[in-house]
């Protein structure tokens, strides 16, 4: 009897954490639309039958229809292949990635998992104690010696932080231990300055390059996106508030004409900058789709991985942040998608 209690009651919590993963996405997506609609006009109302029918007769249920609205929306047409962002989070990512992606979240892990220069740690704060990049105790007393031994300026990034929230900029001449150790675990990170191709942009704060890629089937890693996000003149740090977001082809590293405020509302050159995104070439791309599918094939357990990166002053990748569970797909999937279309996630909510 217990027995059968527990497991009703496990069900119906389920079911209540999936209707509500869903009532949030719909208003986001329908949030979203209305953005879009005020641009673009009034959706198609084929666009939106198109959408229903596909959500109900691919994924199995309407309630993955809103996103393929906003996806049709932006497009001004029907794509088939498209995932939407609620599909990947709820069905995906657990068939995928299951619980291992949450270990993005955890900043000191992420040197134990790749073992790479490429990521700027200088060290971390877990749980009450400091420790270098290789994980050597730091006692308090020399902490601050440690941390600015080569720079006055050093970045901390909090567990679990995104978004642009949880950054915090930490100079020497002002550095307090104890207000430090109130905000939490974290890592320190050197402060990146950035190549000359993302400052003529905006200088204020460090661009960020997204690679998403994927291990397939057969074990390969690829890539199947990429878009660059800038600061505005008053951001230290890029914040999704007041990014803009530009699509980058994933093969040559072009920056797309078009970039986007708010996600949706387009703009061909930087508001502040007046830098215009035509014509302009990622430097060193090739490198910055190479550590990314070495960083992917060394983290088998996650499948689809968001790499946060960009090129510093030296023509090095450093990568800031990965992103294994809280993957972005809906900017890419209606900017240049559908990006996943061979990988069979359509099927997967069967197997549920």
């Amino acid at each position: 009897m217990n027995q059968n209690i527990y497991q009703f009651a496990k069900t119906l919590k389920k079911k209540v954490s999936s209707f509500k993963f869903d009532m949030y996405h719909k208003y986001y997506a329908k949030e979203e639309l209305k953005v879009i609609e005020l641009v673009k006009g009034k959706t198609e109302p084929k666009l939106i039958k198109l959408s229903n029918e596909y959500a109900k007769d691919i994924f199995g249920s309407q309630n993955y229809a809103p996103w393929l609205y906003v996806y049709s929306a932006f497009s001004e047409t029907f794509k088939e292949g498209w995932i939407p962002d609620n599909y990947y989070g709820k069905i995906v990512v657990p068939k995928i990635s299951s619980g291992y992606g949450k270990v993005s979240f955890l900043k000191s892990f992420t040197k134990i998992f790749f073992n790479s220069n490429v990521f700027p740690d200088i060290g971390y704060y877990v749980n009450g104690l400091f420790y270098s990049d290789n994980y050597i105790f730091i006692h308090k007393n020399n902490i601050k010696d440690f941390l600015f031994k080569n720079s006055n300026l050093i970045v901390f990034k909090l567990d679990n932080s995104k978004q642009g929230l949880g950054v915090f900029f930490l100079d020497k001449n002002s550095f307090d231990l104890n207000k430090l150790r109130l905000l939490g675990n974290g890592v320190f990170q050197e402060f990146i300055e950035q190549h000359p191709f993302f400052s003529e942009l905006m200088a204020n704060s460090v661009a960020t390059i997204r690679i998403t890629t994927i291990l397939e089937n057969n074990g390969n890693a690829s890539v199947r996106a990429c878009f660059l996000r800038v600061g505005r003149k008053n951001d230290t740090h890029i914040k999704e508030t007041s990014e803009i977001v530009i699509p980058v082809n994933t093969l040559s590293g072009n920056l797309h004409v078009l970039g986007y405020l708010d996600a949706w509302i387009a703009i061909d050159k930087h508001p502040d900058s007046q830098v215009l995104f035509a014509n302009r070439k990622i430097p060193h791309f090739d490198k910055c789709i190479s550590v990314a599918l070495e960083l992917q094939k060394a983290m088998p357990f996650v499948r689809c991985i968001g790499w946060d990166m960009t090129v510093d002053k030296n023509d090095n990748v450093k990568v800031m942040e990965w992103n294994g569970y809280d993957t972005d797909i809906k900017f890419s999937e209606a900017t240049q998608g559908p990006g996943f279309s061979d990988l069979g996630w359509e099927k997967l909510w069967k197997e549920q």
